[in-house]
């Protein structure tokens, strides 16, 4: 799912090119994919473009007269760009915008359709969608401590919940929680102030160190290349790997269709922590430190 750093990339890419323009007509491919009917996607035809923000990990794209059309990407949705006179708009997508200086087109990977498109009639209705995360590179120390406390989760719990922190997803927390030396599974009522420290400044390292690195990487062209999965990551996606730091081999824990990556060097003083899966496999072969995965 593309995060904090990857949607503000698409939103700086975005503003450049059509902050100001006019959007001229759309087509929706997909039956569900528009989840809102009043006011009608039509009604945006038409308008100029004066705003683009991030909204937690969605794109709102404001027009004249207070109208929103706000894109959630979800888990595989994407953003491509095609200039004006551009004589091919590439693989079949779910969703065309097209503006006075291109078009914009929103494609999703696999079969399952979980990118949603909302057209809101005021701003009072864009706040209404905002999960209410706080904005952690806008925050100061005292009020993310505050937020991290408020309730006993883990810090990945924590880290990924919407409500609590905005834009911070699977992938940057596995490496912010790395950046901190603390694990996944630490309960946050339970840290003590020198921790609450380390992943404060984690997140403010971490985040814009990789919209940094997105934004060098896109360059002039719009950011394609948008994944979870990146060579560069300390922990995330790199199971079995080593970690940078230690040398010890990435960890994993896995859950549904997500998992969760750590190194036990770094972040649990050497213990394998359980997987849900394979160590009631397992049982009492199950690796319970570093040493035993030899």
């Amino acid at each position: 799912m593309p995060e904090l750093p990857d949607i503000t990339v698409y939103v700086e890419a975005l503003r450049e090119r059509i902050l100001g323009a006019k959007l001229e007509s759309t087509r929706i491919t997909h039956l569900f994919l528009l989840r809102t009917f009043d006011p009608p996607l039509t009604s945006l035809h038409g308008r100029r473009v004066v705003d683009i923000r991030r909204v937690g990990k969605r794109v709102a794209v404001g027009f004249a007269d207070d109208q929103w059309l706000v894109i959630h990407l979800m888990i595989a949705g994407r953003l491509h760009w095609f200039p004006g006179g551009a004589s091919k708009t590439g693989r079949a997508a779910l969703a065309y915008f097209v503006f006075d200086t291109g078009t914009l087109t929103l494609t999703e990977a696999g079969t399952k359709r979980r990118a949603s498109l909302y057209v809101f009639g005021s701003s009072k209705q864009l706040a209404e969608h905002d999960p209410g995360g706080l904005e952690i590179l806008e925050a100061p120390y005292e009020a993310f401590r505050q937020a991290l406390l408020a309730e006993n989760h883990t810090l990945k719990r924590s880290l990924t919940d919407p409500q609590t922190f905005s834009g911070i997803g699977n992938a940057y927390s596995d490496e912010i929680l790395h950046r901190a030396r603390l694990s996944p599974i630490a309960l946050t009522q339970k840290l003590d102030e020198p921790a609450v420290r380390r992943l404060y400044d984690a997140v403010r390292e971490v985040l814009p160190e990789w919209i940094e690195r997105l934004r060098t990487d896109a360059g002039t062209r719009f950011p394609e290349d948008v994944t979870a999965f990146r060579p560069e990551m300390a922990v995330h996606g790199r199971f079995g790997k080593p970690c940078p730091v230690c040398g010890a081999p990435v960890q994993r824990i896995r859950y549904a269709d997500n998992e969760t990556n750590y190194c036990p060097g770094c972040q649990t003083g050497g213990r394998i922590l359980a997987d849900r899966s394979l160590s009631r496999l397992l049982k009492d072969d199950w690796p319970r430190t570093i040493d035993e995965l030899g």
